[in-house]
């Protein structure tokens, strides 16, 4: 029962990462464009 003392904090902390991470990528425009880079590997430049 003591493990969840630690393991509720850290889970809580490990989502505030991934919601900033994904926060972070849609911020600096990763997903803007999605067909260009599909189509950037059909090319062969």
């Amino acid at each position: 029962m003591e493990i969840l003392y630690l393991l509720v904090p850290f889970s809580v902390v490990l989502v505030f990462f991934i919601i900033g991470g994904i926060w972070w990528a849609i911020d600096s425009g990763q997903f803007e464009d999605l067909e260009q880079e599909g189509e950037r590997i059909l090319k062969d430049e």
